[in-house]
Parts: C-alpha cells; sequence; structure tokens
C-alpha cells in the first residue's frame, strides 16, 4: 500500500478534504491520512511515500523530518531542499533575470544586530548607508517586508520617508527588503499545481482577508491573462515547486511578480471560497496520486540531486573516421 500523508498545522478544512477526496476515488494500493511521527530515527525511512508539507516552514522539527524522508525516497511536495534555499530576494532577482517584470527592489542590512554579532561583524557594510540612492531608486511609496517571511507577517505598507524610517526601526533583526510599490488596477493570485495547471483567481489585497478573493469578477483581457499564466509557470518550473501562488500586481497593462515563495499556499475554504477551493483540492490530489503511482523515488547521493537539477547530456566529441579523412584529403588535393 502506498501512503499520501498530509503534514499541516492549525487548517482544518484543506487537509481533512484532500484526505477525504483521495481515499473517495477507491485507487488499488494508494491510501491517504494525515502524518503521524515521533522521533525521528536515523536507520527507519518514513511509510509515506508522499507527503504533502503544509507545515514545515514554521517548524524546524518537520523541515528536518522531510529532508530525512526526501532522502530515503519520499516524494514532498513541495521539496524541502528548494523551499530552505530561498528567499524572497533572489526569488526577485531570478524573475528579473527570466524576463518576468518586477517592482524595483532592494535588501537592507538589518536594523538590529542578529544575535551573537557586534559592530566588528559588520565591518564590510557601507556606513552611513546612502539612503538618498535607496529613495531614489525605489521611491518613497513602497513595502518593507523580510527577505524570508510570510503570512503578511512584518509587512510594512509605507508612504514616505517618515513612515519607511519608523517601520524600519520596529523591524527588529530581521532582513527586510524595500519595493516600489504598484499602483494596480487589477490583482491576481494564481494557483500553480505541478509545474503545468495555473488557476487565476481576482483578489485584492487591501481588503480583509475574508473578503480578498473575488466572487464575482468582471472579465479580464485575454492577452492579460495569458502573459500571467505563462510567467506564473516559467517562475514555479524555474523555483522547482510543485505548489505554489503567484502574486501579480497590475499597472498600465502590466503584470508585475510580487509574491511567488508560497510552497504552502492559503488554501482554506474559509477564504479562497467553494470554487477555487474544489479546484485546489482536486489539482493536489491529483498531483499527489500521480507522484504515488510512479516508482519509487531514488534520488542520487548529491546535493544538486536533491534540487531536482536534471543533468545535461554529455556529448562527447567524435573523431572523423579514417575513412572518410582519408577522402577528404584526396578531394582537397585533386
Amino acid at each position: 500500500m502506498k501512503k499520501i500523508g498530509i503534514l499541516f498545522g492549525m487548517e482544518n478544512s484543506f487537509p481533512c478534504a484532500l484526505v477525504e477526496h483521495i481515499n473517495a476515488r477507491n485507487i488499488d494500493g494508494i491510501q491517504a491520512e494525515f502524518v503521524e511521527t515521533g522521533a525521528v530515527h536515523l536507520d527507519k525511512a518514513p511509510r509515506y511515500s508522499v507527503i504533502v508539507d503544509r507545515i514545515s516552514h514554521d517548524i524546524p522539527f518537520y523541515r528536518a523530518y522531510l529532508k530525512h524522508a526526501a532522502i530515503n525516497g519520499t516524494v514532498v511536495i513541495n521539496n524541502p531542499f528548494w523551499w530552505s534555499a530561498d528567499d524572497k530576494f533572489f526569488n526577485y532577482t531570478l524573475a528579473a533575470k527570466l524576463g518576468v517584470a518586477v517592482p524595483a527592489t532592494v535588501i537592507l542590512p538589518h536594523k538590529q544586530l542578529p544575535e551573537g554579532t557586534t559592530d566588528r561583524s559588520m565591518r564590510n557594510l557601507e556606513y552611513p548607508l546612502d539612503w538618498d540612492g535607496v529613495f531614489a531608486y525605489i521611491g518613497e511609496h513602497g513595502f518593507l517586508k523580510p527577505v524570508d517571511g510570510g503570512g503578511w507577517r512584518d509587512v510594512y505598507h509605507v508612504h514616505n520617508r517618515e513612515e519607511f524610517f519608523k517601520a524600519y526601526d520596529q523591524s527588529r533583526d530581521l532582513c527586510m527588503t524595500y519595493q516600489k510599490a504598484v499602483d494596480f488596477k487589477e490583482y491576481f493570485r494564481c494557483y500553480v499545481v505541478g509545474q503545468k495547471k495555473v488557476h487565476i483567481m481576482p483578489y485584492d489585497p487591501r481588503k480583509p482577508h475574508a473578503e480578498r478573493y473575488e466572487r464575482n469578477p468582471p472579465p479580464y483581457d485575454r492577452k492579460l491573462l495569458k502573459r500571467i499564466r505563462q510567467d506564473a509557470l516559467k517562475l514555479c518550473r524555474a523555483l522547482g515547486y510543485d505548489l505554489n501562488t503567484v502574486e501579480f500586481a497590475v499597472e498600465d497593462g502590466v503584470p508585475y511578480a510580487i509574491d511567488f515563495m508560497n510552497p504552502a499556499p492559503d488554501a482554506g475554504l474559509e477564504s479562497v471560497g467553494q470554487a477555487n477551493f474544489e479546484w485546489i483540492v482536486r489539482e493536489v490530489a491529483d498531483l499527489a496520486i500521480e507522484k504515488a503511482s510512479k516508482a519509487p523515488h531514488v534520488l542520487e547521493l548529491r546535493w544538486s540531486a536533491f534540487l531536482g537539477a536534471e543533468k545535461a547530456p554529455v556529448k562527447a566529441r567524435k573523431k572523423p573516421a579514417k575513412r572518410k579523412a582519408a577522402k577528404l584529403s584526396k578531394k582537397v588535393g585533386e
């Protein structure tokens, strides 16, 4: 029996619906359940063929457990090695290299020294920081947000320098990014599953959390939606995420990728609504079943293999055959 495990925290609707949906299909040899683990033994592989991870970003013990599971053949959605390596500033840099529009962004030094460091630890930093250069590049209307965060924690919307420095002073020892605000007319949040399927949801981050997903959206330009779909797939394929949400803010017809490091995206019925909830439950179930149905996942014991990197075929340079070389020589001599 191949088991699909769901690892989750405080959420209820999505994990429960996912287990019920998979088991209701009555697929021979596949069963879904909630993950259960105690102390993880080095010499014991987890009993799951697939684990859908919804919580390890908050629980280091779970993250270590998932890496142990992955190296022992379990397929983890999302790959814990990729997820551990990412941060938002790297993602913005990657997006820009891929040709996906992103707002102007800078990464800033910690306001407070990280624990265990002193002024001498920061001797490579420019001092004083060129704040005029920062504001010339970004402007005074923008967002301060942690380089490695989520759930809108420690995010500040600022409109001038006074608000910026007040927010920056509250950032403690977090590493922050400062990003130009997009004056958007439309905003979209996209589920991306299996690096193949995209579900575009009109979304308004300015509204209360339970009201952000638009229930009766107006029609949108097809070219805009096509570009959003293509950019969402481009980002998730480059990042190696099998499950993600990608957010786009649209200004003057240009979709700017705002947030796309969401490997455990919101999927609660109470917030996303019935239609979006049914879509994400069905597609994640399909993905987990597909991966469980394949042969056991065997990793090459190299870091690049843990990241899922494909090997480029090495082509040996062929030496010309003697006969061909002789013919060529004869022809040239004629």
